[in-house]
């Protein structure tokens, strides 16, 4: 009889335990809600782009579409800055470990040979068992909007409009500056 009880006792707190997992993902209603550590491993809280629109992109210093986006995304950002306009780039060595730097020689590489000075972020996993907080979030298909899904590669674009919602989604090999991203930008800007 007792382990019947025990049985039935966990029947009950699996679906407890579900929910409270389910939760506790519900509670993330944008962007904003996320605490992520700059490259330089300081806190900085999203909820201070409030009001700003954002490029979020994952990064890498080693992969065959570096060029061709490091490159774009700084004359990106200076074009839109002045007008309320972020790049929060993350460093991620999910995908073919090309990018195996620390965050020290990650923020060398982007500085010295691109001149970012866009928001670069610590090193995160943007996909599987140790997927950061914000990527679970952006990846989420309902969280984000209907723009989830799991990240294809390096250099997958979210825009987020000027509340912390996600508007727009871009495969790895869309560049930064490409009309489709720009229009969205510049829709998001005007919208304020």
């Amino acid at each position: 009889m007792a382990r019947t009880s025990v049985i039935t006792l966990s029947f009950f707190l699996t679906p407890l335990a579900l929910a409270q997992t389910e939760a506790a993902k519900q509670e993330a209603a944008s962007v904003y809600d996320f605490t992520v550590n700059s490259i330089d491993g300081k806190p900085v809280p999203l909820s201070s782009y409030k009001g700003q629109v954002l490029l979020i992109i994952n990064v890498a210093s080693e992969c065959g579409l570096t060029e061709d986006q490091y490159s774009a995304l700084e004359p990106l950002y200076q074009k839109y800055k002045d007008r309320g306009f972020r790049v929060l780039a993350f460093p991620a060595n999910n995908f073919g470990e090309q990018e195996p730097g620390s965050n020290q020689e990650i923020k060398e590489f982007c500085t010295k040979k691109y001149g970012a000075t866009y928001d670069l972020f610590e090193k995160v996993s943007v996909k599987g068992d140790d997927q950061c907080a914000l990527y679970k979030f952006l990846t989420n298909e309902q969280a984000s909007h209907g723009f989830g899904g799991e990240v294809q590669w390096n250099f997958q674009k979210y825009i987020v409009d000027a509340k912390g919602n996600v508007v727009a989604k871009f495969d790895p090999r869309t560049k930064p500056n490409d009309a489709k991203v720009v229009e969205i930008i510049e829709r998001e800007l005007a919208a304020g």
